[in-house]
C-alpha cells in the first residue's frame, strides 16, 4: 500500500448563491483551481491519471463536470475524469476515491475535488407544462396544436424549485432544517445555545480575514455579467455578527414552536475546491513538497431524520480505525450545516447516553471549541455542497502548517442520512 500525499490544495472564495458567482457556470469554479496547481508544480499537462470532481447539481450543459474541468484545463486528452455525487460530502468522496486509486498503486496522481453552483440550479416545468409540451411536439396538425394549447392554465407555470426539491430527503420527507430541529428538540439544544455558537463562526470568519491569515488557501475568480470583477474573499460572513441580533430572527422552519432559524444555518452557497494527491515515487520523480498525508477516511449511515449526527458515526469509525483519541488530534473541521447539528454532534462525542442512541457504545471526550473551525464554519462561509467535503480538507491541511499541528479531522453529515470524516497528518 502507498503514502498517499496531498501535494497541494485550494479553494475559490465562497459567495453566497445570487451574488457574485450567479453568472459563473459551475465547471468555471474549478477551471481556476486546477489549472492554479498545475501552474505550481513541474507535472507534465500529460502526467495526471484521473480527476475527481464532487458535484450534484449536474448542469444539464456538463453532464461530466469533472471531464470539463479537466479539458479546459489544458490537461491532455489521455487524462480520465469522472464526476462523483455523495450529496453534501461529494467532494470528500472525491478525494477518498483518490486515495484508494494511489494507495492501491492504480494511479500515481490525482487531482480531486468538488464544485458548485447553487445560483444555477434550475427552476424545472411541472409535470403538466411538460405534458402540455409533450403534445405540442406530438400534434401532427394545426387543430391539434390548437387543442393541446387550449388545455393551458395559468398554474402550469408555476416551477419545481430544483434546489428546494434537493434539499428534502426522499425517504422521511424532512427537508434538511427540519432535521436540525429534531435533533434540538431530541437533545434539549436551545435557541441561545444556536445562536451563540453561529456568532463565534462568523467571529472566527471575520478575524480570519481581517488578518488576512487565510488568504494563502484561496484562489481569485474573475466573475461578473462582463467578467469585471475579481473575487478575492469569501462573500457571506458577517462582521457585524451579533448575538442579540441572531436571536431577533425568527424560526425559519418550524415557524410556531422552532428554534432553527437562517441565522444558524449555513447558506446557499457558490464555490470550489480542489486537491492534487500523489504518491511517494511521484513525490520524487517531479520534486514535489507535500504539505499533508491522507492516512485514512470512513464513511457510515444512520437515519434520514437524523442525519446531522453523521459526523458522530463518521469520526467515532475513523478515529478506531485509525487508534487516535481526541487529544491527538489538533484541528478538527466539521461542517456547520446547522448549529444545532453541530451542537448535537458535540454533545454525542462527550456523552455516552447520547452516543448510545446511534449505536456508539464509548465515549470519545470533549472536542474544545479552541481546536473547531478556527477560522469559521459553514454558517460564516457557506456550504456550496458539492465542494464541501473537499473544502474542509483543504482548510484543514493549510491551518495545520499554519499553526505547525500534526494531526487534523475534517468531518461532515450528508443528506439522507450518512456521514464521512477524513484524517490528515502535516508534513510542513
Amino acid at each position: 500500500m502507498n503514502d498517499v500525499f496531498i501535494v497541494d490544495a485550494n479553494r475559490t472564495p465562497q459567495a453566497k448563491a445570487g451574488l457574485d458567482f450567479k453568472n459563473v457556470a459551475a465547471p468555471f469554479l474549478g477551471i481556476p483551481l486546477l489549472r492554479h496547481i498545475m501552474d505550481k508544480v513541474e507535472i507534465p499537462d500529460d502526467g495526471i491519471d484521473e480527476v475527481i470532481i464532487g458535484n450534484i447539481g449536474t448542469p444539464a450543459k456538463y453532464p461530466n463536470i469533472s471531464r470539463v474541468i479537466a479539458l479546459d484545463a489544458g490537461l491532455h486528452e489521455k487524462t480520465s475524469a469522472y464526476t462523483v455525487n455523495r450529496n453534501c460530502a461529494s467532494g470528500m468522496e472525491a478525494v477518498s476515491q483518490g486515495f484508494l486509486k494511489i494507495k492501491t498503486g492504480r494511479a500515481s496522481v490525482v487531482l480531486a475535488g468538488g464544485v458548485e453552483s447553487m445560483s444555477q440550479m434550475p427552476l424545472i416545468f411541472n409535470r403538466d407544462m411538460t405534458e402540455l409540451f409533450s403534445k405540442l411536439m406530438s400534434a401532427k396538425t394545426l387543430p391539434d396544436r390548437i387543442k393541446a394549447l387550449a388545455a393551458f392554465r395559468p398554474y402550469y407555470l408555476s416551477p419545481v424549485i430544483a434546489i428546494e426539491q434537493g434539499l428534502t430527503d426522499p425517504f422521511s420527507g424532512l427537508n434538511m432544517g427540519q432535521t436540525a430541529e429534531l435533533l434540538a428538540r431530541e437533545l434539549n439544544i436551545t435557541r441561545e445555545e444556536q445562536d451563540i455558537f453561529a456568532n463565534e463562526s462568523h467571529k472566527k470568519a471575520t478575524i480570519a480575514w481581517e488578518s488576512n491569515r487565510i488568504a494563502d488557501e484561496v484562489v481569485p475568480i474573475i466573475a461578473g455579467s462582463k467578467l469585471e470583477k475579481l473575487i478575492t474573499k469569501d462573500i457571506g460572513y458577517r462582521s457585524n455578527s451579533s448575538v442579540e441580533g441572531l436571536a431577533k430572527m425568527k424560526p425559519y422552519f418550524d415557524k410556531k414552536s422552532g428554534t432553527v432559524t437562517v441565522g444558524n444555518s449555513c447558506p446557499i452557497t457558490d464555490g470550489g475546491s480542489m486537491l492534487l494527491l500523489a504518491n511517494e515515487e511521484s513525490v520524487k520523480k517531479y520534486n514535489l513538497r507535500p504539505m499533508a498525508k491522507v492516512i485514512d477516511y470512513f464513511f457510515g449511515g444512520l437515519a434520514p431524520e437524523r442525519m446531522g449526527m453523521g459526523p458522530l458515526i463518521a469520526m467515532n469509525g475513523l478515529l478506531e480505525r485509525t487508534a487516535k483519541k481526541i487529544e491527538d488530534v489538533d484541528l478538527f473541521e466539521i461542517n456547520e450545516a446547522f448549529a444545532a447539528q453541530v451542537l448535537a454532534v458535540l454533545r454525542g462525542m462527550k456523552d455516552g447516553k447520547v452516543a448510545s442512541r446511534f449505536g456508539i457504545n464509548r465515549v470519545w471526550g470533549e472536542i474544545p471549541y479552541e481546536k473547531l473551525n478556527v477560522n469559521g464554519g459553514a454558517i460564516a462561509l457557506g456550504h456550496p455542497v458539492g465542494s464541501t467535503g473537499s473544502r474542509l480538507i483543504c482548510s484543514l491541511a493549510h491551518e495545520l502548517r499554519r499553526r505547525r499541528g500534526k494531526y487534523g479531522v475534517a468531518s461532515l453529515c450528508i443528506g439522507g442520512g450518512q456521514g464521512g470524516a477524513v484524517l490528515i497528518e502535516n508534513l510542513l
